[in-house]
């Protein structure tokens, strides 16, 4: 190992949720809505160590981190791109629902995710001598034996897919149970700016 080598750190996280992935080669999950109890893996790397001799305190994504994954909990997932009757129809007849500008494929996923937690991480107050961390992944497992990863080059690439925080909408049944409602609209304007 170099000198150059950052050290990694994961966290796992857990939801249920349920989508269509249209035009993908699998009829099942292009036509019909289903669900996956989806694994969020978050490898956070840094050069150095904190006070705590930590790369990064766990608990620091207890907070933004974990709110904004743990939205799409027991959710349905919705693209904008989708047909507006059925997409009426799901905000309609389900509470929780989260609607986003790409396909909710593991590889979209990963993407979103990359983008809201280095968001979160962006905009949290190190107070314990935290290096240079930043995210340097995020593992989607949609199942047991398969998942998508997604590297910062992956988030910002606009051929995959352009994602911004301005067109994710969490339905008001989310947000209301949020213990900081303001979250979500403090990390937009501080990544538009």
């Amino acid at each position: 190992m170099s000198c150059d080598e950052a050290m990694l750190i994961r966290k796992l996280f857990r939801f249920e949720n349920a989508h269509i992935v249209r035009g993908c080669s699998t009829r099942r999950c292009s036509h019909s809505i289903h669900g996956h109890s989806y694994k969020i893996e978050l490898l956070l790397e840094a050069h150095s160590l904190d006070h705590g001799q930590m790369v990064y305190d766990f608990g620091l994504l207890k907070g933004g981190a974990f709110t904004l994954i743990d939205a799409f909990d027991h959710a349905v997932t919705l693209w904008t791109g989708d047909d507006p009757a059925y997409l009426a129809a799901m905000r309609q007849h389900s509470e929780r629902w989260v609607l986003i500008p790409v396909s909710p494929s593991a590889e979209q996923f990963s993407r979103l995710f990359f983008l809201l937690v280095d968001a979160v991480l962006a905009t949290t107050a190190l107070r314990n001598g935290e290096g240079d961390v930043r995210l340097h992944s995020v593992i989607v497992h949609e199942t047991e034996t398969g998942y998508a990863q997604c590297f910062r080059e992956d988030a910002e690439n606009p051929r995959m897919g352009r994602i911004d925080l301005e067109s994710i909408v969490f339905a008001p049944a989310i947000t209301a149970q949020w213990s900081d409602p303001a979250l979500f609209e403090r990390l937009k304007r501080a990544r538009a700016d």
